[in-house]
């Protein structure tokens, strides 16, 4: 009989699931950045913070041919300009709201390009979307952008190197309104910003019920004019990331 012993099916498939538990981990870590108190504290311009004596309005999920042109509408009637983080695959669909967008003088950045969910680490996959969303959108209006939100304001490792490879700054919010549940009216949406807005935030809408509850854009609509209101009410201005001062120097 021989008397070798062999490998140890415990230790086996340890030495199979340490490398495994190793590459989740890193790949969810920077998820991190999602909770608030994480980006106040450690990544500020992560958070959207620029200038104190302004506020940056952004909206998620877009191009639709329904609901943009109606916040398009709003913010010409309220004298203000913002920054739309649209999905590639939109904006291919819906190339004549991108346009108007841009031609009406609001700023496009990347959101992805459709809006996925980052569970699996796939940093080629991760590279080779947000690398499209880029093109369509540099195809289609003539300029590169320059920000990048995650869908569902989630950072991977994979996404946070997808987005230094296309040039992009990662921007998430300082001030949220809930605007995608069925529940979200006017009065709650402008309620939950107000709470979380303060001079040099970043603020997140969504001018589409793509990702959402069914007509639940109609909320972010209706808040729109109390939320600058209320900013200027401050002697804050309003307006897109491009003039929103240091958030520019975010680290990439």
């Amino acid at each position: 009989m021989n008397g070798s012993v062999g490998p140890s099916p415990g230790r086996s498939a340890a030495a199979v699931l340490l490398p495994v538990a190793a590459v989740a981990a890193a790949h969810i870590a920077p998820a991190a950045t999602w909770l608030p108190v994480v980006r106040r504290c450690c990544f500020p311009a992560l958070s959207g913070v620029g200038r104190p004596d302004h506020v940056a309005l952004t909206f998620d999920d877009g191009p639709d041919p329904e609901s943009t042109p109606c916040f398009l509408d709003a913010l010409d009637a309220l004298g203000v300009r913002a920054t739309f983080f649209v999905l590639g695959d939109s904006v291919v669909r819906h190339p004549s709201v991108a346009l108007a967008t841009v031609h009406r003088g609001h700023e496009l950045a990347v959101h992805g390009w459709t809006h996925d969910r980052p569970w699996l680490p796939s940093p080629a996959a991760d590279a080779r979307r947000l690398r499209r969303a880029v093109t369509a959108v540099r195809d289609l209006t003539g300029r590169c952008p320059r920000w990048y939100r995650p869908p569902y304001g989630i950072l991977t490792s994979g996404r946070w190197a997808a987005s230094r490879a296309a040039h992009l700054r990662p921007v998430l919010w300082t001030a949220w309104g809930r605007d995608w549940t069925p529940e979200a009216t006017p009065a709650s949406v402008s309620s939950t910003v107000g709470a979380g807005l303060r001079g040099g935030g970043t603020v997140v809408l969504h001018d589409t019920d793509r990702m959402s509850a069914p007509g639940c854009w109609r909320a972010a609509l209706g808040a729109l004019p109390g939320i600058v209101r209320a900013c200027r009410d401050a002697n804050l201005s309003v307006g897109p990331l491009a003039e929103h001062g240091s958030v520019s120097t975010a680290t990439r």
